[in-house]
């Protein structure tokens, strides 16, 4: 089998970002996949499989309420090794283009406090897989470190 174009990226050279991983043209459209690295591959610790799933549920409802960019959030999710999250929007964009909406978000949800959105068992398959305190945790992090003051060696992958 062809190998994926995101197993082509060095993960060793990969640092915290806000990455095109992709460009797809769906019809006569463009879909822009993300990726909202939080993790440093192989060198920190994988996010939580409660903090994620906390921050899905926050990051989704966010970005598909968010006044500008509600129409073209196709999904939110975890990346399967829990290092950070893809963000699939319509139209062709580029990371410094879509990096103050990762900052609104991640600044959002590091403050959130309440009820997780869909947190409930009619709403959700696993719902007692919550951590708001580590995800809000995690989301300051990766604002403090990583999103605030963000530059272009953490807007484009590593050649």
């Amino acid at each position: 089998m062809k190998k994926i174009e995101s197993f082509t990226i060095d993960h060793t050279r990969l640092k915290r970002g806000v990455y095109v991983s992709r460009r797809d043209a769906v019809g006569d459209s463009m879909v822009t996949t993300f990726d909202l690295r939080m993790k440093e591959p192989n060198n920190e610790p994988a996010l939580s499989s409660a903090a994620a799933h906390t921050l899905e549920h926050i990051g989704a409802t966010f970005l598909r309420n968010h006044a500008a960019f509600s129409s073209r959030i196709v999904y939110f999710g975890p990346m399967g090794c829990l290092t950070g999250f893809y963000l699939l929007v319509s139209g062709n964009t580029d990371s410094k283009t879509i990096a103050p909406l990762i900052q609104e978000l991640f600044k959002y949800t590091s403050e959130f406090e309440g009820t997780v959105p869909g947190a409930s068992p009619v709403e959700c398959g696993n719902y007692m897989l919550m951590d708001l305190l580590s995800a809000r945790l995690e989301a300051l992090k990766y604002y403090n470190e990583v999103l605030d003051g963000i530059g272009e060696e953490n807007l484009v992958y590593p050649a």
